[in-house]
């Protein structure tokens, strides 16, 4: 047991997600025999693992802010009942995530503070030219507990209705169609839009909003036409007929009426994921029962997402915006 008076510390990259939260409905179904539509009725087509179990020693858990925070908290909850000590949920926004990821690389390797390593932190070894950390050699890889596809989808009143259609629309309309994003950088909406820019050759306009809630309601009134969207947060709009899913972003069918965009554009394939990261040197001592792999096939896939999306950023830095370019933030 830990020593008295010090509890587990769970720290989050402080990031805003829709798209994670059928994470804890995997939890509470596999732990508590829970209905997971009884707490998140909205999450759908996301994959995790069947259970996760933390050594009492290393009893830390990261989270997230929104709806991300409740289904840590329901996994804290569960873990404190099992392991009889607390979890303490610790957000630390700010600077694109950089700030609680630096609080943990700090942190002393008892495992007492983990960290929720997600895309994001991948992304900003290509986003920023002066972290004071390194993402790989810092943070030690724990698990993957989550992948969550994307969707492309349009405003109902564009006339193209699969993906073919749309590039060929984009094309003859060069510049004329805009593009939702959540936040230059911040989250899946943009890169997975910028690597479609790259791989397909068209020319979409990006316009930038203070994350996806408020740019959701702007595609469904045709402000905007087209954008790269969790599929949790869009899947009522898109079974409601507000948007037009087109194709998703991931390798295989997540939804079962959706082709992958990769279908069409050979080689296309983007997905969110979330994970848990130690300090370095901190012991492995973790006993896990997860579907995605060990801690060293967790590492391996970071070391090739952040390959990948580096080309991606590096690539389409002479259009994204000054502060995302720069590393001056996200």
């Amino acid at each position: 047991m830990p020593p008295a008076g010090k509890h587990p510390v769970i720290v989050d990259i402080g990031r805003a997600c829709l798209g994670i939260c059928a994470r804890a409905p995997r939890l509470v179904e596999h732990h508590h025999g829970a209905n997971p539509q009884k707490y998140f009725p909205a999450c759908n087509g996301c994959s995790g693992p069947s259970g996760i179990f933390v050594d009492r020693k290393r009893t830390n858990l990261p989270n997230a802010t929104g709806l991300v925070d409740i289904c840590v908290r329901l996994i804290g909850q569960w873990l404190s009942e099992r392991l009889g000590q607390q979890f303490v949920i610790e957000n630390r926004a700010g600077a694109g995530s950089n700030i609680a990821t630096e609080f943990v690389v700090k942190a002393p390797p008892d495992g007492y503070t983990l960290l929720l390593v997600s895309p994001v932190n991948a992304w900003n070894t290509a986003i920023y030219d002066n972290l004071k950390f390194n993402s790989i050699s810092d943070i030690a890889p724990v698990a993957s507990i989550i992948r969550t596809p994307g969707v492309m989808e349009v405003t109902s009143s564009l006339p193209t209705k699969t993906v073919p259609e749309f590039i060929a629309y984009a094309k003859a309309n060069p510049g004329k169609i805009m593009m939702a994003t959540g936040g230059p950088g911040g989250g899946g909406q943009h890169v997975y839009g910028e690597l479609f820019k790259v791989m397909t050759g068209v020319d979409l306009v990006t316009v930038h909003y203070c994350g996806a809630g408020p740019a959701l309601p702007e595609l469904m009134s045709g402000r905007v036409q087209v954008m790269f969207d969790p599929v949790a947060s869009s899947i009522g709009y898109i079974r409601a007929g507000k948007l037009r899913a087109l194709g998703v972003t991931t390798a295989t069918r997540a939804l079962p009426d959706i082709p992958p965009i990769g279908d069409f554009v050979p080689g296309y394939e983007a997905s969110g994921w979330d994970g848990i990261g130690a300090p370095a040197r901190t012991a492995p001592r973790y006993h896990l029962n997860s579907q995605q792999g060990t801690p060293a096939d967790f590492g391996k896939f970071i070391g090739e997402y952040i390959e990948k999306w580096g080309k991606v950023i590096r690539a389409c830095s002479d259009r994204l915006p000054e502060r995302w370019s720069a590393g001056a933030g996200v």
